[in-house]
């Protein structure tokens, strides 16, 4: 599984799926089991500062998430659970004594000038805008999906050639170029689609099931 959820909120997939490898928080973490392969984190100095900046900008009004190895914060104005309920532990916090390291630091904001402000408060900075919505993804430059997809390939020696990736949305369509199989959902955005080298059903119609099931088993 390669997701932009952070561990806790990706634990019930984790748990039906059992996937050998896991790469969460949209690359900034890698774990085969409970063995974690890779970790690029923000310092908390970094996660201080991005936070503050994203306060500054908004005067104080922006909502804003924090991934850390092992717990998920958020400064929510309604409980996140009453409008998903499948979301996993999380923490609530104004972020006045936050002092950890991040991996993954997301800020709602309607404004693009505001979130690539917030994202030039630090070095080495990469944000990306969710389709969905007016939320922002802020990682280290080198945590990608694409990059940790790299990482397994030379850790467990596959050939990027021999993987298949399947996405929906902005932060995919590098990994779905990156690999031999590039497989858009049908309710993908636009961008992935063009990417894809193939489009499967949604994955509301089990689109990835179908696809691995009609190309990989079917055909061996």
């Amino acid at each position: 599984i390669a997701t932009a959820r952070g561990h806790t909120n990706a634990i019930q997939y984790i748990k039906s799926v059992t996937p050998d490898i896991l790469i969460s928080s949209g690359g900034a973490l890698i774990q085969k089991g409970e063995r974690i392969i890779s970790q690029i984190s923000f310092s908390a100095r970094d996660s201080q500062k991005l936070i503050a900046t994203a306060f500054s900008l908004t005067d104080n009004q922006c909502e804003i998430t924090v991934d850390t190895e092992n717990r998920h914060y958020w400064n929510y104005k309604e409980d996140p659970h009453i409008l998903s309920p499948d979301w996993g532990e999380i923490v609530y916090t104004n972020y006045s004594d936050f002092n950890e390291e991040s991996l993954k630091i997301c800020v709602k904001t309607e404004n693009e000038s505001i979130a690539k402000a917030i994202a030039e408060s630090v070095k080495e900075c990469n944000y990306v805008k969710f389709s969905d919505g007016d939320w922002y993804k802020y990682t280290y430059s080198a945590a990608t999906k694409a990059n940790a997809v790299k990482e397994i390939s030379r850790k467990l020696n596959i050939p990027l050639s021999d993987m298949a990736a399947f996405g929906d949305d902005y932060v995919d369509i590098e990994m779905i170029k990156l690999c031999g199989i590039g497989v858009a959902v049908k309710n993908a955005i636009p961008e992935v689609k063009d990417a894809a080298g193939y489009v499967t059903e949604s994955n509301e119609n089990d689109g990835v099931a179908k696809f691995i099931e009609d190309y990989f088993i079917s055909t061996n």
